[in-house]
């Protein structure tokens, strides 16, 4: 005779721990996995975040609804000292030491030293791209919050372009690269702007960025006085509405850009970080590119006449535009996060969850507005180390741990 199971408020539950920061690429998608966790049975108190206190997961994280504990680790450097230690790297090795299973996540197409590190013990390791180079990996995508997915999704094309006072009859090309931005791409931008100024089929909204503001404020005379819209504004705070509004965008190549375009199915001219380590954003076009949702081009190699030779096609060409759009839809994965949540589940030894309700589309999948994209009338990461993540996840002593984070 087989025992009743044990009432559900005496079942030993997981504790999960994700170890996520230093930029938003880092930080938002460790949140949205645990949303993820909560969609799928979990409680906010049973997702505990451990990250440093330089990052932004200090306020991010709390914001988000979940609890934190700040190390004064500043992120792999040169020197191994105990100050140089990120917290990825410590609650990944705290995990080895206790023998708690790891799980983890990696955002770009080419892993981080702490990830490839960690990734050697882990159980699983959850894939962005099928290229990414790390061991026993499951591709699951990049995890995006849930609110992005579903602005991006079902988004309006009519309403998000009444947000920033866009025409609806013109073809609008969002430019933006990191809330720092690019002196390079803000450049070239300029001087298409310029050479643009007279065109009454375009509108360009162009997010330079903190670092460059002063200097790109003020719009060229012949812009101002001409038939271009261009909007300049410093910080882009409402990036799902943008990419609604968007017919076309041009802009660096991070892990979570590349994602959410995938999703909103918006044809891209990317220009690769050209420092960025391991040139883990030119590993990041590669899916992307070869669907045939965007084009690329080296910073190097950006001048006013090569993006022009780029976006002036897509600029006049719906159909090319629309052909992309359904490309970049094809490698879409919007629902990354819950894939994730499930690996972290299983590892912990959590009973499989029935799926939840579409929270990631909003029941739609990905593809649900390209008629929309390409049927109009008309027509940042920041930087200073790999968006990688190194968590864990397990079932110890009536707990279970996950974690996800990367080098600041």
């Amino acid at each position: 005779m087989t025992a009743p199971p044990p009432p559900a408020s005496r079942r030993r539950r997981p504790t999960v721990v994700i170890t996520a920061g230093g930029t938003a690429g880092h930080t938002n998608p460790g949140i949205a996995v645990g949303q993820a966790l909560v969609a799928l049975g979990l409680e906010p108190d049973e997702v505990r975040f451990v990250g440093g206190r330089r990052g932004n997961e200090r306020t991010l994280v709390p914001a988000a609804g979940f609890g934190i504990d700040l190390l004064a680790g500043r992120g792999i450097q040169r020197r191994l000292t105990p100050a140089n230690i990120s917290a990825a790297l410590a609650v990944s090795l705290a995990a080895v030491v206790l023998r708690v299973p790891v799980i983890v996540t990696e955002q770009n197409a080419r892993a981080s030293a702490v990830n490839r590190f960690i990734g050697r013990f882990a159980r699983a390791c959850a894939l962005p791209f099928p290229d990414t180079d790390l061991p026993k990996g499951t591709l699951t995508g990049n995890p995006t919050l849930p609110a992005v997915v579903n602005a991006v999704v079902s988004g309006d094309v009519a309403s998000a372009r009444e947000v920033f006072d866009l025409p609806l009859e013109r073809v609008v090309v969002a430019v933006w690269s990191g809330s720092l931005g690019a002196t390079r791409v803000n450049e070239v931008v300029r001087g298409l702007a310029e050479r643009w100024a007279d065109r009454t089929d375009v509108a360009l909204r162009h997010v330079v960025g903190r670092r460059d503001w002063e200097r790109f404020a003020t719009p060229p005379e012949a812009v101002a006085a001409g038939s271009l819209v261009y909007q300049l504004v410093e910080y882009e705070d409402r990036m799902p509405t943008l990419l609604v509004a968007a017919d076309v965008a041009v802009c660096r190549a991070g892990a979570s850009t590349v994602a959410e375009l995938c999703i909103a199915g918006l044809p891209a001219v990317l220009v690769p970080l050209p420092h960025a380590p391991r040139d883990h954003q030119r590993a990041n076009t590669a899916e992307l590119v070869a669907a045939g949702g965007a084009v690329v081009v080296s910073d190097g190699e950006l001048t006013v006449d090569r993006l022009e030779a780029e976006l002036g096609p897509l600029v006049a060409d719906r159909g090319r535009r629309r052909k992309m759009a359904r490309a970049a839809e094809t490698v879409a994965r919007p629902e990354a996060a819950e894939r994730v949540a499930r690996l972290l589940l299983e590892a912990a030894g959590v009973p499989a969850l029935p799926p939840t309700r579409d929270a990631a589309t909003g029941g739609q999948g990905p593809g649900g507005r390209t008629a929309g994209r390409g049927g109009r009338a008309a027509g940042g990461d920041d930087v200073g180390g790999t968006a990688g993540s190194g968590g864990r996840a397990a079932d110890s002593g009536g707990t279970a741990d996950a974690g996800q984070g990367g080098m600041a």
